[in-house]
């Protein structure tokens, strides 16, 4: 250990501290016993004969070392040296005591005949008590208290030699074996001394580490906890800060009866900016948008980014309900303004959803859920507005969490199917036809509407699954219609154009009229013109299904952007009219014109034309006046289950025959 504490021969500058410091605490105890031992050594001679003038010498020179010693260590306090040169100090302070120890070993040399044993016996207890006091008191420092006593004993032991008397001689023998005890006791007690300060200097200096240590672990903490619950892009709070702020301020309210705003704001095709401008002028963009909403809301509400171009606020304490409508309504309003980041400026806007704890939500997750759903329908409808929740949204989701979620066993069971709804010749109110439509009567639910099945279908990627049903069930009709007497009918089928791009449809068809063994023809794809005008999309698919020698139809015809050649180009067989031409025809003369006109089209490419949605016996003879040969409709018949068709055709075929007997042909009203 003492090779390592060791520095260039001396101990560690905090150590050699430690002994000046010692050493200073007993000083001027020390110098004034000297004083004290001094007037001691006057008086005794005094009393045994009178003051020689060496003994009055040498109690001057005592007095003077005795003021050295003190304006040695004052000037050695003023000057700083016990702490920037504690080596000099301990040097200059040893010198002090060495000279003053010589001072008192000349003592004897100043009493003219000195006997040690006899009169002066006294005065050699007090040289002796002065050499001991020293060793005792001064252990810090063994150097300072042998250089003031090593003289003063050595001056004893020549003193009890000089007289050679036998008792002097034993008490010498007995003083120089007692010295030699002090030197090694003042050395062991150095050491002791020496070895304490060094532990607690390594105690000390450990300790300073490690509160080092500790400070730079919460520097490095707080750089952390700030990293953890900022975002990197914005500096706003992230969604970790968020949820737990959310909580927090919920839990707080549930005790001061309290409300909390949560406001969520989604930025407004963004992803076009990220596509076309790239992900460093997107990133430029939210930080700009961070910085508004902070320019916007200061009245000390939470402001997060939840991540992409998603952005929340939590607004509670006092009117934190139109605290948080108003901060709506001024993000809103701002949008409006053109917003510049980097090089580029533009005016973007933002859809808001809000919702509130406790009206709509017991719970943080829950309100956060709200507040989505409330910006999902502001984004459907008024962007210009804020969307707030309606428990009505809440009542959809789960309805259509529900349809999505019993979607796939209703298909295989069969509770999900498709119903017909007949197609008749307007002139002769011959059957020609049925579409199928998809229908779904849910156990709890009740009826679900067709635009719902489809959409959970395409959610729960089971499009091809439901398709195949629907198709397995017209291939069944259409192989029952010869024995009804409709040999030449067809049924139609629907196929949404998103499907084209989901699955290989003329696959899937071709596989379902094998397993149940129907030719092609007896079946009619239907379409919407969204199909055939992405011809990237469906063209290899459409043509396939031409070639198979499906028929193939066009529904809503009118709603959509045809084109031309491409009807030309695939040979559609025939043209549905969309319903909204037809209803009120009869009294709307606009809609007998369109008509007319897509009549006229359709003859004109040699397709057959197909009006839906006709109610009225009015609407009919309009329509049929207007060239239209094929409809379908309530006037005619609702869609239907296949347990109930066969009683329907048998009804109409009875009645279309009573009815032709009776005037000789089928009128047309």
């Amino acid at each position: 250990m003492d090779s390592r504490l060791r520095r260039n021969g001396g101990f560690p500058l905090a150590i050699l501290q430690a002994q000046v410091a010692d050493i200073e605490r007993g000083y001027r105890s020390i110098l004034t016993a000297n004083v004290a031992a001094h007037l001691a050594v006057l008086l005794l001679l005094h009393i045994n004969g009178g003051i020689h003038w060496a003994s009055a010498l040498w109690f001057a020179f005592s007095m003077a070392a005795i003021i050295f010693r003190e304006i040695s260590l004052s000037r050695i306090r003023r000057a700083g040296l016990h702490i920037s040169d504690p080596s000099r100090c301990l040097s200059i302070l040893a010198l002090g005591a060495f000279l003053h120890g010589m001072i008192w070993a000349g003592l004897p040399l100043a009493i003219p005949d000195f006997e040690p044993l006899g009169q002066h016996t006294p005065i050699m207890m007090i040289m002796g008590g002065m050499a001991t006091g020293s060793i005792v008191r001064q252990f810090g420092y063994t150097p300072l208290a042998l250089a003031y006593a090593v003289p003063i004993l050595l001056s004893q032991l020549l003193s009890l030699a000089h007289h050679g008397g036998g008792s002097d001689l034993i008490v010498g023998a007995c003083l120089a074996i007692l010295m030699i005890v002090f030197i090694r006791r003042s050395l062991w007690a150095e050491r002791i001394f020496v070895n304490s300060q060094i532990a607690r200097h390594e105690a000390t200096t450990l300790a300073d580490s490690l509160t080092r240590a500790n400070s730079d672990i919460l520097r490095q903490n707080t750089r952390l906890e700030a990293l953890a619950n900022r975002d990197t892009l914005t500096g706003l709070s992230n969604r970790m800060f968020f949820h737990g702020r959310l909580t927090g301020d919920i839990a707080r309210a549930a005790v001061l009866s309290e409300a909390v705003a949560l406001l969520i704001f989604d930025v407004e095709r963004f992803q076009a900016i990220n596509d076309t401008l790239g992900h460093s002028a997107g990133d430029a963009l939210l930080r700009e948008i961070g910085a508004r909403l902070e320019a916007l809301i200061g009245d000390g509400s939470l402001i997060a980014r939840l991540g992409g171009d998603e952005f929340a606020v939590i607004v509670s304490g006092n009117d934190a309900i139109e605290r948080a409508r108003a901060h709506a309504n001024r993000v809103i309003e701002a949008s409006r303004t053109p917003i510049g980041w980097g090089q580029h400026r533009a005016i973007i806007g933002l859809s808001v959803g809000l919702a509130t704890y406790p009206d709509h939500a017991g719970t943080a997750e829950e309100l956060l859920i709200c507040a989505d759903m409330a910006l999902y329908e502001a984004k459907r409808g008024d962007r210009r507005k804020p969307g707030e929740f309606d428990p009505e949204l809440r009542l959809n989701a789960e309805r259509k969490r529900r349809i999505e979620q019993d979607l796939c066993a209703a298909i295989d069971s069969g509770a999900v199917g498709a119903w017909f709804q007949p197609q008749l010749d307007l002139a002769t109110r011959r059957i020609t036809g049925f579409e199928a439509l998809v229908r779904w009567q849910h156990p709890q639910l009740g009826f679900i509407a067709p635009p719902d099945i489809v959409n959970a279908a395409q959610a729960m990627h089971v499009s091809e699954r439901l398709t195949a049903r629907i198709a397995a069930d017209a291939c069944v009709l259409a192989r029952q219609l010869p024995e009804f007497g409709l040999k030449n009918a067809s049924v139609a089928l629907n196929v949404s154009p998103r499907e084209f791009a989901l699955y290989s449809v003329a696959d899937m068809l071709e596989k379902v009229t094998a397993d149940h063994g129907v030719w092609p023809s007896a079946l009619e794809i239907e379409i919407t013109e969204e199909a055939i005008l992405d011809p990237a999309l469906a063209d290899a698919q459409l043509k396939r299904l031409e070639e198979a020698g499906y028929k193939l139809a066009v529904d809503d015809f009118g709603m959509g952007h045809s084109s031309l050649a491409y009807l030309i180009s695939l040979k559609v067989d025939r043209l549905k009219i969309d319903r909204s031409f037809v209803k009120d025809v009869a009294r709307c003369e606009t809609n007998q014109k369109l008509v007319t006109a897509m009549v006229s089209l359709g003859h004109s490419l040699d397709l057959d034309i197909v009006v839906e949605g006709v109610e009225t016996n009015e609407d009919a003879a309009v329509l049929a006046r207007l060239g239209c040969t094929v409809a379908q409709g309530y006037l005619f018949a609702r869609p239907m289950p296949p347990k109930a068709l066969a009683t329907w055709i048998a009804e109409h075929q009875t009645t279309a025959i009573k009815r032709k007997r009776k005037t000789g042909h089928l009128s047309v009203a």
